[in-house]
């Protein structure tokens, strides 16, 4: 019951902390005009979420949990298709960008059950772990172009850390691979380093 009760509480405190989050980059990002995640984690995201809401769905709780997070994954991407394309113009027309993120996620969505099936897991921990990792380096890349704190905030940088530490100690407790506690202490370093470099930001821009 004990054991039960712990995994509970990971799974509930993840997927709060993880809507949360996604509530807090729609807000920024409309307040901004602003997307406030990279084209690469909204498709790597929405692809996972889809997969593990229709395809492979788990236990009922978690099944809304991933379903709440598609429906706001896809307001996120809402905002990416409306505010990217001014930021995007020097480089991307507007066709290429919305072609580039349907390619990515087709991609996102092959790769994520290209690793259920190499891996047999059906639960997608190993996606979910790899694409968390990646979406760390993400948002500190997209703090470090931008300059500033446009689409960013303490808070998502903190409900982020918050909910992938509640997965993350739920997995090393009762499903402990060295992978995933490899992928989990690199996820947890580079959360650190993203609340690190908004808290300077934050203090440079009061300086100004």
């Amino acid at each position: 019951m004990a054991q039960l009760d712990i995994l509970l509480i990971c799974q509930i405190g993840m997927g709060l902390f993880w809507i949360i989050t996604y509530i807090l980059v729609i807000y920024k990002g409309w307040k901004d005009k602003k997307y406030g995640m990279p084209m690469v984690a909204i498709c790597a995201n929405i692809a996972w979420e889809f997969i593990f809401t229709f395809l492979y769905p788990q236990n009922d709780l978690q099944r809304l949990i991933t379903l709440t997070w598609l429906i706001l994954d896809v307001v996120i991407l809402m905002q990416f298709l409306r505010f990217a394309p001014p930021e995007y113009r020097r480089i991307l027309s507007k066709k290429l960008l919305y072609a580039s993120f349907l390619v990515t996620l087709i991609f996102s969505m092959l790769m994520i059950l290209g690793i259920i099936h190499q891996f047999q897991d059906f639960e997608g921990k190993y996606a979910a772990f790899m694409q968390n990792l990646m979406m760390s380096g993400l948002f500190i890349g997209l703090l470090l172009r931008r300059g500033n704190l446009d689409g960013q905030s303490m808070g998502i940088a903190v409900c982020k850390m918050i909910g992938t530490l509640f997965a993350a100690v739920g997995f090393y407790l009762y499903f402990r691979t060295p992978f995933i506690t490899i992928i989990s202490i690199a996820t947890f370093f580079y959360d650190c380093l993203y609340i690190l470099l908004i808290y300077q930001m934050k203090r440079k821009l009061v300086a100004k």
